[in-house]
């Protein structure tokens, strides 16, 4: 036997029957912090050349490095 159940409910209703405490205070000074540091690096995102400077200066090592990492995350995609 098999049978659905869907329940109406809004996230803060959910949170509140399950007895999970109210996060959206910690979640908005988390946001308004991301907001601010991509507001401060707009520029180093949109210029290819300091995205460039920025990685290589984050531990990327050099350009082989950077293709290595990126040849490794990219080998899994068509697999299942």
């Amino acid at each position: 036997m098999k049978f659905t159940v869907n329940i109406d409910c809004t996230p803060e209703e959910a949170r509140s029957f399950f007895g999970l405490p109210d996060v959206s205070k910690v979640n908005d000074l988390i946001m308004e912090g991301l907001e601010q540091r991509a507001k401060e690096n707009l520029d180093s995102l949109t210029d290819p050349q300091k995205f460039y400077d920025r990685m290589m200066s984050a531990g990327m090592g050099n350009m082989e490095a950077m293709q290595k990492i990126f040849a490794a995350s990219m080998a899994g995609t068509g697999k299942k």
